[in-house]
């Protein structure tokens, strides 16, 4: 093979690889956007049934947590178990250890 072959297969090649991957990121692309519609109309419909989302107050490491002093960690398991921002853990927080007399 000649050189201007040698460099045509690569040029081709890498054209390839590229087309391969810029379709597995449009498709993860869509997945998460099928996936972000479905949550908000779930989202809406929760709301329109006036259901609301089960909080981690019930979740015994967080209250196990609180009633050791360990307010951080509380907050910490809090965030991993709802997903939630920081500020809204630490609110959600305080408020669960309001309610249990523990702050």
């Amino acid at each position: 093979m000649d050189f201007g072959t040698v460099v045509a297969l690569i040029i081709a090649l890498v054209g390839f690889g590229l087309i391969v991957a810029s379709r597995r990121d449009q498709r993860g692309s869509r997945e998460a956007a099928r996936l972000a519609a479905v949550e908000r109309k779930l989202d809406a419909v929760m709301k329109h049934l006036g259901i609301e989302e089960p909080r981690a107050a019930e979740d015994p490491d967080v209250v196990a947590h609180l009633v050791k002093g360990e307010f951080i960690q509380a907050i910490k398991v809090y965030r991993e178990r709802t997903g939630a921002g920081l500020a809204e853990a630490k609110d959600a927080v305080e408020q669960i250890a309001r309610q249990r007399g523990l702050r």
